[in-house]
């Protein structure tokens, strides 16, 4: 069979398992290509999470439960991956995912106080989806960059020396 035909044949057997749940036929299709990549496919959750929230935006539970059927991979082990990263996000984020280190090096130079003002003035609670759903905020341990402190890492780009009158006038051109 070809790979289009094998997507849309594994789309067909799952959908009734899976109905709030799917990937586009390009993100099956990448997953399919990373479960035949690596020696073992235990080494494939990563990429194929990743590319599940590439997508989604998250990783929700079903999410999980499809890629272990797709990958005969137990969900246990998928859940044990995708909490250990931080870099998954386990509920759905804004349009704009704003994560701002908080370890050392960035908490000297301001990093916890900007959380507050981004919170305040963005009108979101911490790590919550804003009401216009733009906007999460969320702390999150050393993202690697601390002679850049502090830092920021705006949805895949990484933001650093940030001061907050610039960061929150840079975040509202983005919403506009």
């Amino acid at each position: 069979m070809k790979s289009s035909q094998q997507s849309s044949q594994l789309n067909k057997e799952n959908s009734h398992h899976f109905k709030e749940f799917s990937l586009s036929k390009k993100g099956l299709e990448i997953v399919q290509k990373e479960m035949t990549r690596y020696e073992t496919k235990l080494s494939c959750v990563i990429p194929c999470l990743w590319q599940i929230q590439k997508e989604k935006g998250w990783i929700s539970k079903s999410a999980v439960s499809w890629l272990s059927q797709i990958t005969q991979i137990p969900e246990s082990h998928i859940f044990e991956v995708l909490m250990f990263y931080t870099m998954f996000n386990k509920q759905p984020v804004g349009k704009y995912h704003i994560q701002v280190c908080t370890n050392v090096s960035c908490a000297l130079k301001g990093s916890r106080e900007l959380v507050d003002e981004l919170c305040k003035n963005l009108k979101v609670k911490e790590n919550e989806k804003s009401v216009c759903g733009t906007w999460t905020v969320s702390r999150v341990e050393c993202l690697g960059a601390c002679d850049e402190a502090p830092v920021i890492q705006l949805n895949d780009e990484y933001l650093g020396k940030i001061k907050k009158e610039d960061m929150l006038s840079f975040l509202k051109s983005k919403a506009e």
